[in-house]
């Protein structure tokens, strides 16, 4: 594929979802940027999670990794279908019954202002980072496609990608950003489903024989019981405790419908990740045939612009990817504003005026944000820099499932001031024990489950703080009373 038609078929796109945002964000006041309106359809909501869940990587990582861990994945999704149900039936109702714009808002009313701004500043610091990282793998590629070959600086390149979804989220926010993802999430079923007609057509058929459950060895990344709990905490963690994909749910009309979103959208995630794993393997096997020796993130590319298939798979795998990047990036944009305005800043008892203002500009500081972290990340030109931002991230979801899961299951009261020390503290332990489980556990190697590790700490460390007796403006009542 020339340079040339690589920017067509992105401007293309770009033309699509440009025009649908400004369908969606019309007459769209701070109610409908910041939750919808809470007047969007649930299957319509439902059609925008499938899209909202994978993003570039995803595109790319899920057919690499057949190759490692076969169809290993989907134990994965039975996890996350399990976390869902989490989520529509514990933690939707209690969002709902609060009527709260940021869901942070909760540790709020639950414990004080220092859990509160300690949820939303994890969040904020891994959504920057992970948004950013997503960009830069997209920034990156259509460097080397299209503006390396003619000769535009990269800083440039993530100035126009990360300018697109500050474009198509500006006016209409996260409604605009929902059906975009149903844009998106046409576009990458449409992409998945013919470059595996056209790779199956040229093997002469699909013949695949992968393995799926892993029971033998414990200490395994792939051990079936690790990936079934480690996929539903991680659900619950980075769907249900995110400021980012809440905002979808809490958009439908109210909590039944909401509900129905969650049950079906996991159901329709479970279908794409298995056309995804069916494609890897496929991949594979005509990489193998026609000698082409890359593998994991690099093999879906490889195949897709080698020229041996018909020119539509190229085609489709940008769309793929374009569809994907962009659509992560736009609503890790409108979050990142919707919790910074709301969460950092404050907007109760402002003008509706003020607090409009504040959005837009908030909005803009975001965008230059994730540009400038683009840049950096190009600049360092390092992937474990890359590698240890996913682990960041992973690491900044454990304290919030902690302080969700002890303001849930939990009546008691805890000194407020010590949070954030509680918080950072249980992180900086798993880290330890991450960098000498192989040694300390007998050749233990963690996996998803650290996050539960995580948020157990923190739990462990709330208990330690809650207050024995009655807080001074209780005792002031009771003695007031007598």
């Amino acid at each position: 594929m020339t340079p040339t038609t690589i920017l067509l078929t992105i401007l293309a796109y770009f033309a699509a979802m440009y025009a649908v945002s400004l369908l969606s964000g019309r007459r769209a006041d701070n109610a409908a940027f910041f939750s919808g309106g809470h007047g969007s359809r649930w299957w319509v909501v439902a059609l925008a999670m499938v899209s909202a869940c994978m993003s570039g990587v995803t595109f790319v990582s899920v057919p690499g990794m057949v190759g490692v861990s076969g169809f290993g994945y989907l134990q994965m999704c039975i996890g996350f279908f399990l976390g869902y149900l989490v989520i529509a039936f514990v933690l939707t109702p209690l969002y709902f019954r609060l009527g709260v714009v940021s869901i942070y808002q909760y540790l709020e009313q639950r414990f004080g202002l220092g859990a509160y701004r300690t949820g939303a500043w994890f969040f904020f610091i891994s959504k920057m980072l992970g948004a950013s990282v997503r960009l830069f793998l997209l920034c990156l590629t259509l460097q080397l496609l299209v503006f390396g070959p003619w000769g535009v600086p990269f800083w440039i390149n993530a100035l126009c990608n990360v300018a697109v979804c500050l474009l198509y989220t500006y006016r209409g926010g996260v409604r605009s950003v929902i059906w975009t993802d149903v844009l998106k999430t046409g576009c990458m079923l449409l992409a998945v489903t013919l470059c595996l007609y056209f790779i199956a057509r040229d093997l002469g058929g699909i013949r695949i024989h992968e393995q799926t459950f892993f029971f033998d060895d414990i200490n395994h990344p792939q051990y079936f019981w690790k990936q079934l709990v480690g996929g539903l905490f991680t659900v619950v963690a980075m769907t249900g405790l995110d400021q980012d994909m809440m905002q979808r749910t809490l958009a439908c009309k109210n909590v039944r419908d909401s509900q129905k979103n969650l049950v079906v959208s996991s159901l329709l995630q479970a279908a794409v990740i298995a056309l995804f794993l069916c494609l890897g393997a496929l991949l594979y096997q005509y990489a193998a045939v026609h000698g082409i020796a890359e593998t994991g993130d690099r093999l879906f590319p490889a195949v897709a612009t080698e020229g041996s298939l018909p020119a539509a798979v190229g085609i489709l795998f940008i769309i793929g990817l374009v569809s994907s990047a962009y659509g992560a990036g736009g609503s890790a944009l409108t979050s990142l504003t919707t919790s910074f305005s709301v969460d950092i800043l404050g907007t109760k008892g402002r003008d509706e005026a003020v607090v409009t203002r504040t959005r837009k500009r908030v909005h803009w500081a975001m965008a230059a944000g994730m540009a400038l972290t683009i840049t950096v990340f190009n600049a360092v030109n390092s992937t474990s820099a890359i590698d240890a931002v996913y682990k960041l991230a992973s690491y900044t979801y454990g304290p919030i499932l902690g302080l969700f899961s002890f303001g849930i299951l939990t009546r008691a009261k805890v000194r407020d001031r010590y949070v954030p020390i509680v918080s950072l503290a249980a992180p900086v332990i798993c880290f330890i024990l991450q960098m000498n489980a192989e040694r300390w556990f007998g050749g233990y190697h963690f996996s998803y489950e650290l996050l539960l590790l995580n948020a157990g700490l923190t739990f462990l460390g709330l208990t330690c703080l809650i207050e024995r007796g009655p807080r001074p403006q209780e005792a002031a009542a009771r003695r007031e009373k007598r």
